[in-house]
């Protein structure tokens, strides 16, 4: 794992199948996150592929398997996110067939829409059991 996806797992709370198919969690960023770096100095804004990877560490968590992204079919961002604030994260996971899944996320941060996207992913290897 890197230490990107270990960060933001660090940052995941409250991981929990909202309805069939929907994943929910809490991600809180802290200023010392390794995604603040540089972006941007004195200004730290949460790069988008931070908040994706995000999602993608929600269904590895709860699936117990290594997702790898394949395609970013749709990405929107419209409110930047800062350190310590607390995003929510909602996502649904489509299986396409045993391995691809088509996985749509959308981030709020109180209520107001912070980001949404559509990601096409290969889930690999044995599942690990879920969280």
């Amino acid at each position: 794992m890197s230490e990107l996806a270990r960060q933001i797992r660090e940052c995941m709370s409250g991981l929990t199948r909202a309805e069939e198919g929907k994943l929910r969690a809490r991600f809180v960023f802290p200023a010392g996150f390794v995604g603040f770096q540089g972006h941007f100095p004195g200004r730290p804004v949460l790069p988008a592929v931070c908040e994706i990877q995000a999602a993608l560490e929600m269904v590895a968590a709860w699936n117990g398997r290594r997702i790898r992204l394949d395609e970013i079919v749709l990405a929107k961002f419209t409110s930047p996110v800062t350190c310590d604030e607390e995003v929510d994260c909602l996502c649904s996971v489509t299986m396409e067939d045993s391995q691809r899944a088509v996985v749509r996320a959308n981030v709020t941060r109180e209520g107001e829409k912070v980001a949404k996207f559509k990601l096409r992913v290969t889930l690999e290897g044995e599942r690990q059991g879920c969280a």
